[in-house]
């Protein structure tokens, strides 16, 4: 069958695939409103965010900071929009087997990465190969093309990329930053820099790289010929800007004194707490995104004691005052979570809301059943002379968004009034990824932006191993989840979808293998000087449209 435009029947998301802040009252080319705004070329940008990627290479890192940064530098086969609909970029038009093993793409024949040299079919294989190969140490984007078996190239703009099993999601995926594309030079020769040094990272995107100053900032400058926006982009030549730069700036209040000061020109992650100021001032702008894919979650590692016993993995889900937490925490801000998916991702099983509230009685009385009945002196419950405790680490402060940190301290308190000791160290990068990948901690968390319900394969299927670059993160191997994950990665059926995917979240709600919390949720300032912003499917803001009136 052959996909030429083809539209997802998928539900809709937060954003509207319009979506954009434009100025009011502005000055310059603006106009008095967004509608009216007139696109204008020059003048530079400066954006703040809260984290700093670990690793800048999109190959390798799995956090979304990456992919919102390097979106800048690196293109796409596909573009997946806001309204969740794809679109072609890089590849012109796609056909995909019947069983959904072999994906055939027309490429583009004008595209030229920034070191001059050509996109082709070669530059294809030569990502794709990169990021399967075990070297790489890939944590995200080889679990995207699992089952790859390569990439033939066809003729000069023609791939072929095949799959040993069939991998339906594999057309969203190819739209994410994560599968974009290197130079192949940059790849034969700068690979173990990509991570760390800003020149290295070489793409066919919007901007370059033109410096970087590790834990403050990377400034980008305008590709002068770049002309191959995605289908669709309001934008058809190269980015208005001369120049964008990102502050990292994990202090809340810095972010948000930056950005009412007018210091920075937008601001990513304004703490709830801190909505109201920014938006009583008249020189600024807001929208809040909701994001699809893996809402906030805890997972519970179901192959370490205690948590291998089902009683006390649910005691600690039921014993969470979730909606107290949230509410005290985000001020209302941001929802609280009932399923490992965000309701505006595809297949969302909203029947799974209200179904399992907080219940201490119910948490005491599971882990009474599991034979923890003894009282230490600080309250904590024992067996057999050992204290009920659990391990949930922490990652140094500028790796911790959302005041996660505060949100744990909340739960932790929840969970002691149950007689459970949720231990809290906090440990250097390195340690925190080399441990928590090797599955020696009991508990971890994280969210994941991604508008495809696949993401619940990432999580809850056992070939999606840590150790093998997965992150099943709660080290849960369950027939019934990998045969769900599974059919449902082999079709775009939306009604076989929707049926796997909602025993999928059931089943993890069931089994307790993790404890959704609340559904990441984005709340960008922007001044009313800038004009364009405007996100893709995960709420990612893209700068290749923006202008500004400051020149």
């Amino acid at each position: 069958m052959r996909f030429v435009r083809p539209t997802y029947a998928l539900t809709g998301v937060t954003v509207a695939a319009a979506l954009v802040l434009g100025a009011c009252g502005s000055s310059g080319g603006g106009s008095s409103s967004p509608g009216e705004a007139v696109p204008s070329a020059g003048g530079s940008v400066t954006y703040a965010i809260d984290t700093e990627p670990v690793c800048y290479n999109v190959h390798v890192s799995q956090q979304d900071i990456t992919a919102e940064v390097q979106r800048n530098v690196v293109d796409s086969l596909l573009f997946f929009d806001a309204d969740q609909k794809i679109h072609p970029w890089l590849a012109t038009s796609w056909e995909t087997s019947s069983d959904f093993r072999t994906f055939t793409f027309k490429l583009r024949d004008d595209v030229t990465f920034t070191d001059g040299t050509p996109f082709d079919a070669n530059a294809v294989k030569a990502n794709f190969d990169h990021i399967a190969d075990p070297k790489t140490k890939s944590r995200y984007a080889s679990t995207l093309i699992k089952t790859y078996t390569g990439t033939e190239v066809v003729d000069p703009h023609t791939v072929r990329i095949s799959f040993s099993a069939p991998s339906a999601p594999f057309l969203q995926a190819a739209s994410t930053p994560y599968l974009g594309f290197y130079s192949p030079k940059t790849l034969q020769e700068n690979a173990d820099k990509l991570c760390t040094e800003g020149p290295a990272q070489v793409g066919t995107g919007p901007f370059t790289v033109a410096e970087y100053t590790k834990g403050q900032s990377v400034k980008f400058v305008r590709n002068p010929n770049y002309r191959w926006a995605p289908d669709g982009a309001a934008n058809k030549g190269a980015a208005y800007l001369d120049a964008l730069t990102i502050r990292v700036l994990p202090e809340d209040s810095t972010r948000v004194g930056v950005l009412t000061s007018g210091q920075v020109d937008g601001a990513r992650a304004i703490p709830p707490a801190n909505v109201a100021t920014v938006e009583a001032n008249k020189e600024l702008g807001t929208v809040r995104l909701q994001a699809a894919g893996g809402t906030y979650q805890i997972y519970l590692n179901v192959t370490r004691e205690p948590l291998t016993d089902q009683r006390v993995r649910t005691a600690i889900q039921r014993g969470i005052d979730l909606g107290k937490d949230v509410q005290a925490v985000y001020f209302g801000q941001y929802q609280r979570a009932w399923g490992p998916l965000a309701p505006s991702t595809p297949s969302y099983d909203k029947s799974l809301e209200n179904t399992w509230p907080f219940d201490q009685a119910l948490s005491n009385r599971l882990l009474d059943e599991a034979g923890w009945t003894g009282r230490d002196a600080e309250g904590y419950r024992t067996k057999d002379g050992r204290r009920l405790a659990v391990v949930w680490p922490l990652m140094p402060a500028e790796y911790i968004k959302d005041q996660r940190q505060v949100l744990g301290q909340a739960i932790q308190a929840d969970l002691k009034k149950i007689g459970i000791d949720l231990q809290r160290p906090t440990f250097d990068i390195g340690t925190f990824v080399t441990k928590g990948y090797a599955g020696e901690f009991d508990i971890l968390d994280s969210s994941w932006a991604r508008p495809e319900p696949d993401i619940l394969r990432l999580f809850f299927n056992s070939t999606s191993s840590a150790a093998t670059g997965g992150q099943n993160a709660s080290f849960i191997s369950d027939p019934q989840l990998d045969e769900w994950t599974n059919a449902g990665a082999a079709t775009l059926d939306t009604k076989i979808r929707d049926d796997v995917y909602g025993k999928t979240q059931k089943r993890v709600i069931d089994l307790a293998a993790s404890v959704p919390v609340y559904v990441p949720t984005t709340v960008v300032g922007v001044s009313r000087q800038l004009h364009g912003v405007t996100f893709d499917a995960s709420s990612w803001p893209l700068f290749h449209g923006v202008w500004t009136d400051k020149k």
